[in-house]
């Protein structure tokens, strides 16, 4: 099987010693469990729009805090927090508000780093 350009940035990302260090720890986790992912991914499209999609988004590379939701960490490790990472890692450019091609892809990106973490996490349980 192929893997997905998603599966290829997954890949590309954890060999960032800066990003792989990301992980969803156990209240980050919770929350998810508690809430779902679909309500996961709605905050995600809500944080995306309001802070990330503008074209000169207010406190560009500090608008993500480093905690708090499974989607901010899954922001940083995805480096899709702010406009400066994306332009780096994705060449989407800043001073240009996101399309809505780019807004999926980056909701995607999210969506695949939280279920691949989570995965991840539930294995380590089972062999521990």
């Amino acid at each position: 099987m192929v893997p997905s350009s998603t599966e290829l940035i997954l890949d590309r990302l954890n060999h960032s010693k800066f990003r792989s260090r990301f992980t969803l720890h156990e209240k980050e986790r919770k929350y998810l469990i508690d809430k779902g992912l679909d309500k996961i991914i709605e905050h995600a499209t809500d944080f995306i729009n309001q802070r990330l999609a503008p074209a000169f988004p207010k406190n560009d590379r500090k608008q993500t805090p480093w905690k708090g939701h499974p989607v901010f960490i899954a922001q940083h490790a995805t480096a899709t927090c702010c406009r400066s990472c994306l332009e780096k890692w994705y060449n989407i450019q800043k001073g240009q508000a996101l399309t809505q091609t780019e807004k999926d892809f980056i909701l995607d990106l999210i969506k695949a780093w939280i279920k691949r973490d989570y995965q991840t996490h539930q294995s380590v349980k089972k062999h521990s």
